[in-house]
């Protein structure tokens, strides 16, 4: 018997452009895996050209509206690099704070809202608060503190629009930034519960090896800085990602998938790769969790993901309160600086993984082209390894099955097509 599946993605809501799967089954073989991804950030490379430097991070921040603090700080800190901008310890660590705000929301959402449902055949979060009332409502808080948190540095909780280059138009008080200390005890204390709840999970088994690629920082959580570093090679400088990593353009995609160029294989990004790479620069109750959670290395369960997810969310919530306890306002809100011809680029860590910015800007101070390279695009290529790896043990179940199945998988790497949560539909035909 011959069975020919295609997956298709239809009407998404809450995400960043259009994508499909297609699964194309002969009898009990897999033929062919296409994810299809159509990504805002190829246009907004386009939109780039030509614009004011200083245009650019609030230009980038719209690319998503879940994480823009990482396209707009990583546009931030390429155009910095190339214009040998050397910004304050004040100001970088009120970046990294900004980033902890983001990396809280955009996790909790996922936790709570996308994956969670997942492992108890609920079909939203709505219906996961049903059975468990007490951990959504502290996750919904907790997405509400880090809005809250990012609200104050970014000026707004979507699209922030405080961040320039050389730094901050305004800088918060000390007395702004204490008054967030009580919500954000009460967050991690909350963020320790809700791993431990995590923890008891059921988790399909799925150990794929894989290759993982993350930031990795000398002495701190990987970030906003850092070099980049792999499980098959050891770190490199930022600079020297397009030596490492290239784009294929394929034809069922209007996004380029990301692959070595050495090998032309796939790698992964996202919680599991930055905690492989970099658990041993966790926070004090990150790192307990760690040990006491987590399961044994090397991580490569992809359902393990959210386990990763909420232990960042510990540490974001612990390195916030520790940057707003020890915070003593910079003498300047941003450092001042001239425009001239040059190149730069910088790397940081979105919530779903590394994200790559390079820049030409000419002598007048305007962006002659960029290059933009988000996590999703990168992950496409190892979701359709996966995928391969993973259906088969499904293909006798009904189309409903498959087609929720593949969701799952997905939703692991919280690209942008998993804002939906229901986002499959199954065309099955048998001949």
């Amino acid at each position: 018997m011959t069975k020919t599946l295609t997956i298709t993605v239809n009407a998404l809501t809450r995400v960043e452009g259009e994508g499909a799967l297609h699964v194309q089954v002969n009898g009990d073989t897999i033929e062919s895996v296409r994810l299809a991804i159509y990504e805002p950030p190829r246009f907004f490379e386009a939109f780039l050209r030509g614009r004011k430097i200083e245009e650019v991070p609030d230009i980038t921040a719209r690319i998503c509206g879940i994480c823009p603090v990482a396209y707009q700080m990583t546009s931030v800190h390429a155009i910095e690099n190339a214009l040998g901008i050397r910004i304050s310890l004040g100001v970088r660590q009120l970046r990294r704070l900004l980033y902890c705000a983001e990396w809280i929301e955009s996790h909790v959402l996922h936790i709570f809202m996308l994956n969670a449902p997942d492992f108890f055949d609920c079909h939203s979060g709505i219906e996961l608060a049903e059975h468990f009332p007490d951990q959504v409502n502290m996750g919904l808080r907790m997405k509400k503190i880090g809005n809250g948190l990012l609200e104050l540095l970014g000026g707004r909780a979507i699209h922030p629009v405080n961040v320039r280059i050389g730094g901050f138009y305004r800088l918060p008080t000390r007395d702004e930034l204490a008054r967030q200390l009580p919500d954000l005890r009460w967050a991690l204390d909350a963020a320790v519960k809700s791993a431990h709840w995590i923890a008891g999970f059921d988790f399909p088994e799925f150990n794929i090896e894989c290759e993982l690629v993350a930031m990795k920082h000398a002495s701190e959580y990987p970030m906003n800085e850092g070099e980049i570093a792999s499980t098959r090679f050891p770190s490199i400088p930022v600079d020297r990602y397009e030596e490492y990593f290239g784009e294929l353009q394929v034809q069922h995609s209007t996004a380029l998938q990301s692959v070595r160029r050495d090998s032309q294989t796939p790698y992964f990004l996202g919680p599991l790769a930055r905690l492989e790479l970099n658990h041993g620069n966790l926070t004090p109750q990150a790192k307990k969790l760690f040990q006491d959670i987590c399961p044994p290395l090397p991580l490569r369960n992809r359902f393990h993901s959210i386990i990763a997810r909420i232990i960042e969310v510990v540490h974001a919530f612990e390195e916030a309160i520790a940057i707003i306890e020890s915070y003593s306002p910079p003498s300047e809100p941003f450092t001042e600086y001239k425009s001239h011809a040059s190149r730069g680029c910088a790397a940081t860590e979105a919530p779903r993984g590394m994200i790559y910015h390079h820049y030409e800007i000419d002598d007048r101070g305007s962006v002659v082209s960029s290059k933009i390279v988000p996590p999703t695009s990168q992950n496409q290529l190892q979701i359709e390894a996966d995928l391969r790896e993973y259906l088969p043990r499904f293909l006798q179940e009904s189309d409903e099955t498959i087609a929720s199945e593949c969701e799952k998988l997905i939703r692991n790497y919280d690209p942008c097509i998993s804002c939906s949560t229901h986002f499959l539909t199954l065309r099955l035909e048998r001949t």
